[in-house]
């Protein structure tokens, strides 16, 4: 039985290209610089997103934690929305990592005022923290999409405080195609941004830290330190290579089946759909019954893999692995459940 899964895209598997890619690596040691396909990604990724240099991480989370270690010291304080991956589901790594804690700021959607984050920024006080650090995400784990000109906002406060910017971009090309934004103009926005190759852009393994030469020197030192040196790397930077040269442009298609799918969950009676959630590839709802548990059972046995409801909110999530015929099978089995009362 072949599986359809929405439960993230970060399940997407490798295209035969990168597959080819990956066996015909050349390869050296990473941690002394000298693997050419590694070498070659970094500098790919770092022009793609308008900056200096960068760097080849193992993962999402270890690009954001890396982040925060490399641009604070021990004790500051990070400012981050409380919706946002680093706060929710990054097990609790800033202040084991970084030594850093995080201001929260209550915000649904990623986009606190202006007016609160100024009013979170420390004063000079012996009894505060110094504010290290200011975190966005764009695209937002919610499905939104941050207008460019609300972070510009956000960078343009920062810089008035020299406080630095670190833009959680995990999903970044998603809001540069949703947006119809150049994504060098989005990555302007933060001193250092981080985005997936393994979520939407298909490869296996791997993300981006991105910043200026001097950022990124230090930052190479952080990952060593937190077991990031990978050695001969270019085996799965290869796969990245062709993500960021093949998959990018491929993610309306995604898009396009969210909005689909989006629509035909909505005729479902009881099925609560969240319409301002739709910027990207990801389907927001909530449904009072049948019980989630039962949900989650009687999908499997249709052969589609669902995560469980989070904070009441059912999220489904295309892929290049998802195709039309699938959005048609999901809706269907889905009603069914639904109707039937299971």
């Amino acid at each position: 039985m072949r599986w359809i899964d929405v439960r993230s895209d970060t399940v997407t598997t490798p295209t035969e290209e990168m597959r080819k890619a990956m066996y015909e690596a050349e390869v050296g040691d990473d941690v002394y610089g000298d693997d050419p396909t590694v070498n070659r990604l970094e500098a790919l990724a770092a022009e793609m997103v308008g900056k200096e240099a960068a760097l080849f991480v193992p993962s999402g989370t270890f690009g954001n934690q890396l982040a925060l270690l490399t641009h604070t010291k021990r004790g500051d304080e990070v400012i981050v929305p409380d919706s946002n991956h680093i706060f929710v589901h990054e097990v609790g790594a800033a202040a084991v990592i970084a030594s850093v804690q995080l201001r929260t700021i209550e915000s649904p959607n990623g986009m606190p005022s202006i007016e609160k984050l100024r009013a979170s920024i420390r004063g000079k006080d012996i009894h505060y923290p110094d504010t290290g650090l200011i975190c966005m995400e764009n695209a937002h784990s919610s499905g939104r999409v941050l207008p460019l000109e609300y972070l510009e906002s956000v960078k343009k406060l920062a810089d008035e405080f020299s406080i630095p910017v670190h833009l959680d971009g995990a999903r970044i090309f998603n809001a540069a195609i949703a947006s119809k934004v150049d994504v060098k103009k989005i990555a302007a926005t933060a001193d250092s941004v981080m985005f997936c190759l393994s979520k939407g852009l298909a490869a296996p393994v791997g993300s981006i830290l991105a910043g200026s030469k001097k950022f990124i020197e230090k930052a190479r030192k952080g990952r060593k330190l937190m077991g990031g040196g990978m050695r001969q790397a270019g085996i799965l930077a290869a796969a990245g290579i062709v993500a960021l040269e093949k998959m990018i442009d491929r993610l309306e298609e995604d898009h396009e089946n969210a909005k689909l799918l989006a629509e035909m969950l909505s005729e479902i009676p009881g099925l609560q759909l969240m319409k301002d959630q739709l910027d990207i590839n990801m389907v927001y709802f909530s449904l009072e019954t049948p019980e989630p548990n039962l949900v989650i059972k009687e999908m499997k046995r249709a052969g589609i893999k669902i995560n469980p409801p989070e904070g009441g909110m059912y999220r489904l999530v295309t892929n290049k692995d998802v195709v039309r015929a699938d959005i048609l099978k999901i809706t269907n089995t889905f009603k069914e459940i639904v109707t039937s009362g299971v």
